[in-house]
């Protein structure tokens, strides 16, 4: 007759709670010195708790201790750190190594006069008769005209013998108070515009960053080169915009008014003009 399901199960606890002696005893008195009871419960029970302290000991000397280094495939903190030093550092010198290529080959354009020009399509000539020309001025015309002639009168003009037989159009770089004014022989080569911290710093015309970097003194600088030799200087941002190379319109925001580098006491721009290497006073030209 088949047992019941029940009846074994209950039989197999049985046989797990059977008691046992352990009993040491001297082979020649035959005298007891240890006697431990123990089960098969008991002695299964003991077993996988040491298994578990084992792992559990194991697994925190491997990950809490130098031993884990010897383990194959497994590199020490110190490498890790150095491998991501050295991938940061050479992702940064690729870059770095793009914008000198680009500041060299514009430099080397501009000092051979080999600028490209602009990309303006012209139109195809047409033989137009002039008799049939109407000069019809339409309202937005008229007042475009007036707003020309109104920024006019901040263009450069040669009643001080800076700048001869040439006039032009300067967008103001930011809104401001001046407190140093140019001063060649003091050293001061442009001036000090007071403004707020974070203002955006607008090219005052068309033309190329030829440098755009950090320096001792001067914190972080950007030069434009414009045409006609013309170049703009604006020193002490807290942030650069644009990069080496790039080709910027008048009124594009280039930098950010900042305070960086040692020759500064605050927030504030310092802005110069140079034609020909020499240096101009920009309020003889710019309205701050």
């Amino acid at each position: 007759m088949e047992e019941k399901p029940e009846k074994r199960r209950k039989k197999v606890i049985r046989r797990l709670r059977y008691k046992f002696r352990l009993v040491i005893i001297n082979d020649d008195t035959y005298e007891e010195h240890f006697s431990l009871k123990l089960s098969l419960l008991n002695i299964i029970t003991a077993v996988g708790l040491l298994m578990i302290f084992v792992a559990v000991f194991v697994g925190g000397v491997l990950a809490f201790t130098p031993l884990r280094e010897y383990i194959p495939g497994y590199s020490d903190l110190q490498t890790k750190k150095n491998a991501a030093y050295a991938a940061h550092k050479s992702d940064s010198l690729a870059k770095e190594i793009a914008i000198r290529d680009v500041y060299l080959n514009n430099l080397k354009d501009i000092l051979s006069g080999e600028i490209a020009a602009d990309s303006i399509v012209e139109a195809p000539f047409e033989d137009v008769r002039i008799e049939n020309i109407q000069d019809v001025k339409s309202q937005e015309d008229s007042l475009m005209r007036k707003s020309i002639e109104e920024q006019e009168q901040y263009a450069l003009h040669n009643s001080d013998g800076e700048i001869e037989d040439k006039v032009y159009l300067f967008f103001n770089p930011v809104k401001g108070t001046v407190i140093e004014h140019f001063n060649v022989k003091k050293g001061h080569f442009g001036v000090d515009i007071v403004t707020k911290e974070g203002e955006p710093i607008k090219s005052v015309m068309d033309g190329t960053i030829v440098m755009a970097d950090y320096t001792t003194k001067s914190g972080f600088v950007v030069q434009i080169q414009h045409r006609n030799d013309l170049l703009s200087v604006y020193k002490h941002c807290s942030a650069v915009l644009k990069q080496t190379g790039e080709v910027v319109n008048a009124g594009d925001p280039i930098a950010v008014v900042g305070n960086t580098g040692e020759l500064t006491t605050g927030p504030h721009l310092h802005f110069e003009l140079w034609e020909n290497g020499i240096p101009i006073d920009p309020e003889n030209h710019i309205i701050f």
